[in-house]
């Protein structure tokens, strides 16, 4: 595995917050990302589903969603992903935040409106809110069979790609800039950072299956309100 880089961030967003990569997870990157804050985990299902939180969670009581929101301080909201979209919200004049884990499942049942709606119950502004997606699969690594591209609706059949008979490349990272949009965030900042395509640097879950290696590698993004 490649060295540490720097801790990415996204320009549009005020709080302290990182997209870390495969070789970032000592407690010194994370310390970079946010600070003095609490990392707050939960356990991913690709759901659809997002909860307000005021506190971390021991390993055992990490409650089953994918998206997390809080107004207090000194708590960072963590996702990990290998592939999926890790989506970081801010309203910074609120002082609330967000964190999504986003896979193409839980982007289309809903999980980025979801945790919007949990970030206006503590007092977010739709309007205020900015939005960063870090590193995920790129289109032109993400090919997919024609029965996902069905279980889409027409509106969004031009972010996939024909590739061969029943073989799509989707775009997950335009989708979820898209239901960002229709969820009303209007800052939102896409990084275009391919997990897949970079094995130096990123976990990929797909990469690894194709190779026939580990696939428990992940990347670890947070968000924190200082204390």
């Amino acid at each position: 595995m490649a060295d540490a880089g720097e801790v990415v961030r996204a320009a549009n967003i005020a709080v302290p917050h990182g997209f870390l990569d495969a070789a970032q997870s000592d407690a010194r990157q994370l310390s970079l990302a946010i600070g003095e804050a609490e990392p707050v985990f939960v356990e991913q299902v690709h759901s659809a589903t997002a909860i307000c939180v005021d506190r971390p969670f021991k390993d055992a009581a990490r409650p089953q969603v994918d998206a997390m929101a809080t107004a207090t301080p000194g708590l960072a909201l963590a996702v990990v992903t290998a592939d999926c979209a890790p989506v970081l919200l801010a309203d910074s004049q609120a002082g609330v935040i967000g964190a999504a884990h986003a896979g193409w499942r839980g982007a289309q049942g809903g999980v980025i409106a979801d945790v919007v709606e949990r970030m206006e119950e503590l007092g977010a502004a739709r309007a205020n809110i900015a939005a960063a997606i870090g590193p995920t699969i790129a289109k032109a690594s993400y090919e997919v069979g024609a029965d996902m591209r069905a279980a889409f609706d027409p509106q969004d059949f031009d972010l996939f790609e024909a590739t061969g008979p029943d073989k799509w490349h989707f775009d997950l990272e335009a989708y979820v800039v898209r239901q960002l949009a229709a969820a009303g965030i209007e800052s939102v900042c896409p990084l275009g950072l391919d997990t897949y395509a970079d094995k130096p640097r990123f976990h990929s879950y797909r990469r690894a299956t194709h190779l026939g290696e580990p696939t428990t590698g992940r990347q670890i993004s947070l968000i924190a309100l200082p204390g």
